[in-house]
């Protein structure tokens, strides 16, 4: 019984940070716009752990994977829409609060489609996972004051894109680990929560940099592979008509 809640706690976790990166967010204070963008961060850890830990355990439940779809919702796609709304789009009107919804809309649609997907192949993610998406949104926020506004409004219409597009992505959550390393799990969270509380303004800043090169990584993977398809066509049809 212990062993079926272990997993859920870390879920009900990523929930919580979630709902407290949001009020964080509502603050308005540009210290508190950083902890929030951190609340987001660490929930990511979580988020990472909860499925590791149900598959080291064999407590895999149709009810912990419903938690953890849910608690996404809030935590990469509703928190980091708000902190995005908090600092820009609060000024425009009703074009602010669409963008501000559409972003969780299409994160959830993200989620109900990889939750009915049937297929096997687990070496890939079909779209932007809520989870990388909503940790880039929350950081890039952070960078309200170095960017033009349309850039911002750009890349989270972008990310809103990226989840319900056909790219594929890596999906690391399969990697394996060791069940001799899990002893680190509370190490791990631990350190990201000293360094977050250490450096509050430059640690989600540079949580950005991988995050987005992994949103990135995927739209380079699938260019490349639509410019081959189409050099294979053009070659074909040149054997075809010579």
């Amino acid at each position: 019984m212990i062993a079926k809640t272990i997993p859920n706690l870390f879920t009900v976790g990523n929930l919580f940070l979630g709902i407290v990166a949001m009020l964080l967010a509502f603050n308005g204070d540009a210290l508190y716009l950083n902890y929030a963008a951190i609340m987001v961060i660490i929930g990511m850890v979580l988020d990472g752990l909860d499925g590791r830990l149900a598959r080291m355990l064999n407590v895999q439940s149709e009810f912990g994977k419903e938690l953890d779809s849910l608690s996404d919702v809030v935590t990469f796609g509703v928190a980091p829409a708000l902190i995005m709304y908090v600092v820009l789009l609060q000024d425009m009107g009703w074009v602010g609060i669409l963008l501000t919804g559409l972003f969780p809309v299409c994160g959830a649609l993200r989620l109900a489609r990889f939750n009915s997907a049937t297929g096997g192949n687990t070496g890939y993610f079909v779209g932007l996972p809520i989870t990388a998406a909503g940790g880039v949104l929350a950081t890039l926020a952070l960078y309200h004051n170095a960017f033009p506004p349309v850039y911002l409004i750009l890349g989270m219409l972008g990310l809103s894109y990226l989840m319900v597009s056909n790219i594929k992505y890596p999906n690391f959550k399969k990697v394996g680990i060791p069940r001799s390393a899990y002893w680190m799990t509370p190490i791990i969270v631990a350190i990201v929560a000293i360094f977050a509380v250490r450096f509050p303004a430059q640690f989600p800043m540079i949580i950005f940099i991988p995050l987005a090169f992994y949103a990135f990584y995927g739209m380079k993977r699938n260019i490349e592979r639509v410019f081959r398809k189409n050099r294979e066509r053009n070659a074909e049809e040149e054997i075809i008509n010579s």
